[in-house]
């Protein structure tokens, strides 16, 4: 089976590209998303971060996240020992989900760090998705209420574009101009054709 990578920067609109996929049937892992879930869900993850934070960080079982962004917010290495600690564990429950979907020509994992994680080694194809920076933070001003100065301090703790590109296979550039679908389209048949191959 063929295992996307799918990245981008904060307001690339990475996860609209990744939607576009899913609605051609493409299975879909949105690491992000699952990486939360872990955090509550997974007892070995779980006793890390307890280790790592202390016991405050877990409330009732769950984790107590106003605690956390504040240590990680203070604290840089904080951030990296609990990447650290979550990446392996998605890595793992990434390869249980493929294991459910084996049937697929391909799948795609849909994740924000993927290349400064070390992660975009596990995948044969990386795909990146390019957005001007007036049009990401636009994007995400509009998304999560946020200042500007916040959006480019979340920019500076990520991989610069230019950077970004060097890893890619595939780069889709999502400025707003242009249909996004058109070229999903070829990419998914291109990615068809490979697993073929």
């Amino acid at each position: 089976m063929l295992k996307i990578g799918l990245t981008g920067g904060i307001g690339s609109g990475k996860s609209v590209v990744a939607n576009i996929f899913g609605i051609l049937g493409v299975p879909v892992y949105y690491a992000d998303t699952e990486a939360k879930r872990l955090m509550n869900t997974d007892e070995e993850l779980k006793q890390t971060i307890s280790r790592i934070f202390g016991p405050e960080a877990y409330v009732d079982r769950q984790l107590n996240r106003p605690y956390i962004a504040a240590k990680v917010f203070n604290h840089a290495g904080m951030l990296d020992q609990l990447n650290t600690a979550v990446h392996p564990a998605v890595h793992r429950d990434f390869l249980r989900w493929c294991n459910r979907h084996s049937d697929a020509p391909y799948v795609i994992e849909e994740a924000a760090i993927l290349v400064e994680s070390g992660g975009s080694k596990q995948f044969d194809v990386i795909l990146v998705v390019n957005a001007d920076e007036a049009v990401r933070i636009r994007r995400v001003k509009a998304r999560d209420g946020i200042t500007e100065e916040e959006i480019r301090s979340r920019m500076a703790r990520q991989m610069k574009p230019e950077n970004l590109n060097r890893y890619a296979d595939y780069i889709i550039t999502n400025n707003g101009t242009q249909l996004l679908v058109p070229g999903v389209l070829e990419l998914h048949r291109k990615f068809v054709s490979l697993q073929v191959s």
